[in-house]
């Protein structure tokens, strides 16, 4: 029966759009140059839209099958129709006007779409309501394009999970290597962004989730503080860490679309303090003159990421920026202090969340959602199994003395480590390699990765990270995060941008079978 239903959801919702009347070609264009076609007259948001979803039909779910995109918004023209009429009455409402974006399956949107987060459990999802910052994006004139596929749950189901996989969306493949994961969980957001299935998306992010898939695809995104952009209606993990956070090819692209995700929301109490800015309007290529860069080099790079870290480290210092190495202190058990509050807050948090879906929606509690993935193994866990839904579901709440220790201590090791770090260099950002190259997708034993990563201190300290290329290494892409203090966004984009604006280290993708490993190692997978 479920395989029936998805079936006849995949038919409708990506079926392919109407033919254009005016072809646009859309490949590598940025929010700038899509503004920039239809001030000039040369193609209407329809003329956009239409040309995107013509993309996704033609490589998406048949082609190059991607499988990216868990849905197209069948109401995506008419936005774009109504926001073509604004534009001819005069009225354009900014940057965004008319744009086409994609949001991460885990955030509602009002349309006729389910909200999935990659489950067969939410399959009958349909809120009709936007969380807060799909609603500010409409109102800044963006046209919903989509919704993209993720890790199922935002990868918190599995010790074992294979990033990127969803028994709504499937398997979706990354555009530099199609046999190399896309990350996660934001896997579905990175991928379509890459492959110009849009200028730019939304993720979202509790520990890695937009900067990871953003490196691994040749983006940028940013990670930003907690209590800049609402959590309403997305489907959550844990409200110490959870935020949406923009992706797109360039810094300023990431830049414009964040500037419209920022506002206060009454029903988010995090955000009470966010006040919307320009944060694209203060780039530009000095910012990094006499900045002071605390240096971290992480143990065991591979020879290859090494050097391109150094070369990015060459760019940084070309560019004026004074250059400090910083030692990490140690900080003995701050993971399992972290997965002691995710655990805890996922039960409570995705159980409240679950209390507000529609009744077509069955499954209401942890228990119950592990009850439907085990009445439906053959969909849902096919590849590997739900032991952290296990785990959770035998947490002891939000008023556990254990978990307000782990919480309490995870805190204050990460936001030490971070301003400590800064503070010793008298530095304003902290830079190292986001992560390494895209590991192969694998079925049989998850993800296998255990080389650098940036995200575990950001993300737990509510700071913000920024990833930006910097270049490919063995033929895929490799990012430099740039980390500051909370709500430094204006700092590290500002960073970011000089740098980007430098190197020019972005390569586009070109849907390879597998990675270019290399002269004489091309069986080497």
């Amino acid at each position: 029966m479920l395989r029936i239903s998805l079936a006849i959801v995949l038919a409708g919702t990506l079926a392919a759009a109407p033919a254009a009347a005016r072809k646009v070609a859309v490949e590598e264009v940025s929010l700038e140059q899509a503004q920039a076609l239809m001030r000039a007259g040369k193609a209407s948001s329809v003329d956009l839209t239409r040309a995107y979803l013509d993309r996704i039909a033609a490589m998406d779910r048949k082609g190059l099958t991607l499988r990216s995109v868990i849905a197209v918004n069948p109401d995506a023209v008419a936005q774009a129709k109504a926001l073509d009429a604004e534009r001819r009455a005069g009225r354009v409402r900014g940057p965004l006007h008319g744009v086409p974006v994609l949001i991460k399956d885990n955030i509602e949107t009002a349309d006729a779409i389910a909200t999935t987060a990659g489950s067969l459990a939410l399959k009958d999802n349909v809120t009709r309501r936007d969380a807060p910052v799909v609603a500010a994006l409409r109102a800044a004139g963006a046209v919903i394009l989509g919704k993209t596929n993720l890790s199922e749950w935002a990868n918190i189901r599995s010790t074992h999970a294979m990033s990127g996989w969803s028994a709504v969306g499937g398997l979706v493949r990354n555009p530099y290597a199609l046999d190399r994961t896309a990350c996660g969980s934001s896997s579905g957001s990175g991928a379509a962004v890459a492959a110009s299935f849009a200028a730019a998306a939304v993720g979202t992010e509790t520990d890695g989730s937009v900067v990871c898939p953003s490196s691994i695809n040749g983006l940028v995104g940013l990670k930003p503080s907690i209590g800049l952009v609402s959590r309403t209606r997305v489907v959550p993990i844990s409200h110490s860490q959870d935020t949406p956070g923009p992706m797109a090819r360039s810094v300023r692209d990431v830049a414009i679309l964040f500037s419209a995700m920022v506002a206060a929301d009454p029903a988010d109490p995090t955000t009470a303090g966010a006040v919307p800015r320009d944060y694209a309007a203060g780039l530009t290529v000095s910012a990094l003159s006499g900045m002071r860069i605390a240096v971290l080099r992480p143990d065991g790079l591979s020879a290859a990421l090494a050097a391109r870290y150094e070369a990015a480290l060459a760019v940084l210092k070309g560019a004026g920026a004074v250059l400090v190495d910083v030692k990490p202190p140690k900080l003995e058990g701050i993971g399992d202090a972290e997965f002691t509050v995710l655990k805890t807050e996922l039960k409570a948090d995705l159980e409240a969340y679950l209390a507000t879906t529609p009744p077509a929606v069955t499954a209401r509690t942890l228990d119950q959602l592990i009850a439907f993935n085990r009445a439906h193994a053959a969909e849902e866990m096919p590849f590997f199994q739900q032991e952290i839904f296990e785990e959770a579901a035998k947490t002891k709440g939000l008023n556990d003395p254990a978990y307000k220790a782990a919480r309490a201590t995870s805190l204050r090791l990460a936001s030490e480590a971070i301003d400590g770090m800064l503070r010793r260099a008298g530095a304003q950002v902290l830079v190292e390699p986001t992560y390494a190259g895209a590991w192969l997708s694998d079925p049989v034993y998850g993800d296998q990765y255990s080389g650098p990563s940036s995200s575990e201190l950001p993300a737990i300290a509510g700071y913000p990270n920024l990833t930006v290329p910097m270049g490919l290494v063995k033929g895929l892409p490799v990012g430099l995060s740039f980390i500051a203090t909370k709500n430094g966004e204006a700092t590290v984009l500002g960073a970011g941008y000089a740098y980007e604006q430098r190197a020019k280290a972005r390569v586009a993708p070109r849907y390879l079978q597998q990675a270019d490993v290399g002269e004489g190692l091309e069986g080497v997978r």
